[in-house]
């Protein structure tokens, strides 16, 4: 390494500094900076520079990892492996069935349904009935993406695909897999939930 690049890089390091410490409303002095380290890189070799008190002195000299063109399979495998790590961080819900606590993915659960003085649960297979209030459930569910449509039913926003509006002034609405709910005028003002843009249809859910 040449002293015409020792300089170059000590020159950047220094500007890397002040610009740091102005970002960060700083006051930066003249006098020579202490104990920071900055990693500067170079065509294919990284330098690592340490200060000291009046100067920077070259620590380190080691090969960069040559840069790999990203393809389509590698992309696609790397939004496979995001999807994955998605789903294991997505909201879940616990709940005591049948003397057991079982745990689903809140995105796994299409409807929640008013069974007396409980609700029942329902993803694309199975059901779970819980003993709880479908009010309280529409509450701790708003932040998940539930609405309520019905004095009865709490639907998950993401598990709708069509609404079809009725001369009543009712809307008819399907989730995946085909089960249809009633939205009851009372409630109908939340299907402005259900996207966030819409396009033709402002009255639709007016």
């Amino acid at each position: 390494m040449s002293a015409r690049e020792i300089q170059d890089d000590t020159a950047i390091a220094r500007e890397l500094f002040v610009q740091q410490a102005a970002h960060a409303n700083a006051d930066v002095s003249t006098s020579p900076l202490r104990g920071a380290t900055i990693c500067s890189t170079k065509s294919r070799r990284d330098y690592t520079l340490e200060s000291t008190a009046d100067e920077f002195c070259e620590a380190a000299d080691r090969s960069l990892r040559p840069v790999s063109r990203v393809d389509a399979p590698n992309l696609m495998r790397v939004l496979r492996q995001l999807e994955v790590i998605a789903k294991r961080q997505a909201p879940r819900i616990a709940f005591k069935a049948k003397g057991s606590i079982l745990l689903l993915d809140l995105a796994d659960i299409l409807a929640v349904q008013a069974e007396g003085n409980y609700v029942s649960l329902l993803p694309r297979t199975n059901s779970y009935l819980v003993h709880e209030s479908l009010s309280s459930m529409a509450e701790k569910l708003k932040p998940y993406g539930f609405i309520r449509i019905h004095r009865s039913v709490v639907v998950n926003i993401s598990a709708v695909e069509e609404i079809q509006p009725l001369p009543t002034g009712e809307y008819r609405l399907r989730v995946k897999g085909g089960k249809e709910y009633l939205v009851t005028r009372t409630y109908k003002h939340n299907l402005r939930d259900l996207a966030q843009l819409w396009v033709g249809s402002e009255r639709l859910c007016g």
